[in-house]
């Protein structure tokens, strides 16, 4: 019984998924010009939670490479109002934003500049990597791709990706607003 209804659960977060992918298509991007990638992220709660924050900072858009379907419900309906790019690797990803003049970030917990210290410019796009393997790609593979890190204080050396990805929106969002 136990695992019907957990079937039946999956079921009805993939109906939910198609149904909100579909609104998808009438997404209009929001007020700021920075995008997210979600690089290979898992499916379950972060990136429902990634276009919540990005609904609220007003995102331009996310595009998500290879990622299944995921319930959008803990989205709060934000999967129906941000617009949404599929790729199926990152190369396309990047073709499709260096084209569009976009300056590529990767966030790594030990390296880079501290988002604090780095001035974005207004077309700035953020990659997040698997909650435990990272990205998908070796960065120097791909030109222009700059390393930013998150400063932190305690011993634990990362942070949630939702959170993350929450922490780079605001700074970018105080940045844009500050001049």
């Amino acid at each position: 019984m136990k695992n019907r209804r957990h079937k039946d659960k999956r079921t009805q977060a993939e109906q939910r998924y198609k149904k909100h992918r579909q609104r998808n298509i009438l997404a209009k991007p929001g007020v700021h010009d920075f995008i997210l990638v979600l690089d290979h992220l898992k499916a379950g709660f972060n990136v429902p939670k990634i276009f919540r924050s990005a609904q609220a900072l007003g995102a331009h858009e996310i595009h998500l490479v290879n990622i299944p379907p995921f319930d959008p419900a803990p989205a709060k309906g934000a999967f129906k109002y941000v617009p949404a790019v599929f790729h199926e690797n990152f190369e396309s990803c990047f073709q499709n934003l260096s084209e569009r003049g976009y300056t590529c970030f990767i966030l790594e917990p030990s390296e880079g500049t501290a988002i604090d210290k780095m001035q974005f410019p207004q077309k700035s796009a953020f990659i997040f990597g698997n909650e435990e393997l990272g990205i998908s790609f070796d960065p120097e593979n791909f030109s222009g791709i700059q390393r930013l890190t998150i400063t932190q204080y305690g011993p634990v050396d990362s942070l949630n990706v939702s959170v993350a990805a929450s922490i780079v929106m605001y700074e970018y969002a105080r940045q844009q607003h500050a001049g």
